[in-house]
């Protein structure tokens, strides 16, 4: 089942930072970004956030769980998905822990 946009538009407003967070359609679902930086993705209406030692340490009791299969398994919030407060700063934390993306390589080769 693919994610409404309703729910995702839900959980860009809970993250908030409206200039540093995007969601990208991919395959039905969501990626969640900061900046270039892929924290997160929405299946099937769920938020699952990449896991981190300090995500795992701020959230305490972690839920893990595949978003689609084959995927590896991330912090699956359900509970705390109304916590505003609470869920800006998982989002920090993780992004802070999280390796800056690798520069993309160029299509166009040299000749």
């Amino acid at each position: 089942m693919a994610s409404e946009q309703k729910f995702v538009d839900f959980i860009a407003d809970q993250i908030g930072f409206p200039e540093h967070v995007t969601n990208k359609k991919m395959f039905g679902e969501y990626g969640l970004y900061f900046d270039n930086k892929l924290f997160g993705l929405i299946c099937d209406n769920k938020l699952f956030i990449k896991p981190t030692q300090s995500g795992r340490l701020y959230i305490k009791d972690v839920v893990e769980a595949s978003p689609y299969t084959g995927a590896k398994p991330s912090f699956l919030i359900e509970e705390k998905i109304e916590d505003r407060e609470w869920l800006q700063k998982l989002v920090k934390i993780t992004v802070n822990e999280l390796p800056e993306p690798k520069p993309k390589k160029s299509k166009l080769k040299d000749k």
